[in-house]
């Protein structure tokens, strides 16, 4: 799937999807952002400068470099900002790791998955159609579970008390997550952090 982690020379591009603006900061739709702020944190990588419509930053996790992308361009625009840097910085879809938020997964859940569809995510949608390929590595995180009514809505609402209360825990197991895609590839990290949830007999896709 991918290049052996311990001889690549060129970065991961590792982008968190998300809307720019203090409106949105805590809503569930922002959790790509999120996810990416405390990767950032957690291997000193300031993602500051201004390219390709993106806030980026570079750095290395576990000794190998990256790129930490939060595209500026609204969400459902991400795969515009996502495009023009794997161009710019010559990559290709492999050394691509999206991670964003998902209503079909329960509330803190994680799947990582190698490739896929965009299973309804506008942001996703998006890198997809601008990229030209499902062939890349994600990290979704959970938001729901269940069916909710209006999903626009519930998506950009902020997180609720409980949530803000949960919500360390979950950017903390999403930044190992990521990390352990870059250090040790996508199918151990599969293996170690994809879970079922309480109650399920069966993990979904």
């Amino acid at each position: 799937m991918s290049t052996s982690p311990s001889v690549r020379s060129q970065p991961y591009l590792v982008v968190g999807l998300g809307n720019p603006g203090r409106a949105y900061e805590l809503t569930p739709h922002n959790l790509g952002f999120l996810a990416l702020d405390r990767l950032a944190e957690r291997h000193g990588i300031r993602v500051s400068r201004k390219e390709c419509m993106a806030a980026v930053g570079a750095g290395r996790v576990d000794g190998i470099p990256v790129l930490l992308v939060k595209p500026q361009t609204y969400m459902n625009l991400s795969g515009t900002s996502v495009r023009a840097l794997v161009e710019k910085h010559g990559l290709a879809a492999q050394d691509l790791i999206v991670v964003y938020d998902d209503l079909d997964l329960p509330w803190k859940a994680i799947r990582i998955r190698g490739k896929g569809s965009a299973g309804g995510h506008h942001g996703m949608e998006s890198v997809i159609r601008e990229v030209g390929t499902q062939d890349f590595s994600r990290v979704r995180l959970g938001i729901a579970g269940y069916r909710v009514g209006k999903g626009a809505e519930f998506v950009l609402a902020p997180f609720g008390r409980g949530q803000r209360k949960e919500l360390d825990e979950l950017l903390d197991l999403a930044a190992h997550a990521v990390a352990s895609i870059i250090s040790e590839g996508v199918e151990k990290s599969m293996t170690k952090f994809n879970r079922r949830a309480p109650g399920q007999t069966s993990e979904e896709e």
